[in-house]
C-alpha cells in the first residue's frame, strides 16, 4: 500500500502533464460519444439527437452489411493502411541507417531537414502539388516517362495506379519524420560493439546487418505492434484530397464512404453504423496490440 502512495507520488507530475490532454478527449472524444445513438435510430436532423426518433435496432447495421460495396470498401482500407505501414516503416529504417552513416555534420542536417519537411505540410497543399507533378499532360512524372518512351500514365484516375499513388506519397511524406525514432534507437547502441566487430575485421555493412539492426529490432517489432490499431485507418484526409469517382473501386476507403453517405446523402443512421463497426474494430486492435507490447516488449505509457 505504501509502495503504491509512494509511486503514485512519484509519478504526479506525469499524470499533471496528462491532465490537458485528458480533459480535450473527454469534450472531444468522449461526450460526442452520445451521438452513437443514432446508429439504432431513423435518425431525422429536425427532431435532433434526444428527439422522439424511432428505434430501429440493429437495422442500420443491416443495411450497412448489405451495401454492395461495403466489403470492397474494407478489402482497399485495410490494403492500403497495410502497405502504408509496411513501406513506411522500411523507408524510415532505411533513412535511419543512412543518416546514421553520415559523416559530415552539415551534410547530415540538410538532409535531415529536406526529408523531415514534407511531413509538415498538411495534403490540402501538397495534393495540389502531386496534381501538377503527376498531370498526365504537363507533369514532370509523365514528361520523364513520354522521354524515356513510356505512355504517360493517369495516377490520379485509373484504378490501377491510385492505391500506388497513395502508399507511395504516404511514405514520402512520412517517412523522414518517423526516422527519428529509429535514429534514436541506433544512438542507444552500445559502442563497444561496433568495435568489437570491427576487431573481428566486420565491416560497415556486416556492422549494420549483425550489430545495428539486432540493437533496433525491439523498437521496430514495437512499433509496428502498435500500429496495428490503426489497420482500419487508411489516411482520410489524404485520400479525399486526391481521389475522384473515377477511382472509387480502388480507392475508397471506409471513412470517405462514412463521409458521403453521412454528409452528402444525409443517410445519418447508416454512417455513424458504419463508423460505430469501425471504432469498435480498432478499440479491439489498439488494446489487443498494447497488450502485445506490454506482455513481450515491457511497454508501458510510464
Amino acid at each position: 500500500m505504501r509502495e503504491g502512495k509512494a509511486s503514485w507520488r512519484r509519478q504526479m507530475s506525469l499524470h499533471a502533464m496528462m491532465m490537458p490532454g485528458l480533459a480535450a478527449v473527454i469534450i472531444f472524444a468522449y461526450i460526442p460519444m452520445a451521438g452513437l445513438v443514432i446508429a439504432f435510430q431513423k435518425f431525422n436532423p429536425a427532431k435532433g439527437l434526444f428527439g422522439d426518433n424511432p428505434f430501429i435496432g440493429l437495422g442500420n447495421f443491416r443495411y450497412m452489411f448489405a451495401m454492395p460495396n461495403i466489403w470492397r470498401v474494407t478489402f482497399n482500407t485495410v490494403s492500403i493502411a497495410t502497405y502504408k505501414i509496411v513501406f513506411g516503416t522500411l523507408a524510415a529504417i532505411l533513412v535511419a541507417l543512412m543518416l546514421n552513416e553520415c559523416g559530415g555534420v552539415r551534410y547530415k542536417r540538410a538532409v535531415q531537414t529536406s526529408v523531415y519537411f514534407p511531413y509538415f505540410l498538411s495534403w490540402i497543399i501538397l495534393s495540389g502539388v502531386l496534381l501538377d507533378i503527376l498531370s498526365p499532360s504537363s507533369g514532370i512524372v509523365n514528361l520523364f516517362i513520354s522521354s524515356l518512351g513510356g505512355q504517360p500514365i493517369y495516377f490520379m484516375g485509373d484504378n490501377k495506379w491510385f492505391p500506388f499513388t497513395l502508399v507511395a506519397t504516404d511514405v514520402w511524406k512520412n517517412f523522414g519524420f518517423n526516422s527519428i525514432v529509429y535514429l534514436a534507437a541506433i544512438t542507444s547502441i552500445d559502442s563497444t560493439l561496433y568495435e568489437a566487430a570491427a576487431i573481428d575485421g566486420a565491416g560497415r555493412w556486416k556492422q549494420t546487418l549483425h550489430v545495428t539492426l539486432p540493437g533496433m529490432k525491439m523498437v521496430i517489432v514495437l512499433l509496428i505492434v502498435l500500429n496495428l490499431g490503426n489497420l482500419l485507418n487508411a489516411g482520410f484526409e489524404q485520400v479525399f484530397n486526391l481521389y475522384t469517382p473515377q477511382v472509387y473501386e480502388s480507392g475508397d476507403i471506409i471513412d470517405t464512404l462514412v463521409y458521403r453517405i453521412g454528409l452528402q446523402q444525409a443517410q445519418f443512421g447508416p454512417s455513424t453504423a458504419v463508423g460505430l463497426m469501425k471504432s469498435a474494430i480498432s478499440m479491439v486492435m489498439i488494446s489487443g496490440s498494447y497488450f502485445i507490447s506490454w506482455k513481450y516488449f515491457d511497454y508501458r505509457i510510464f
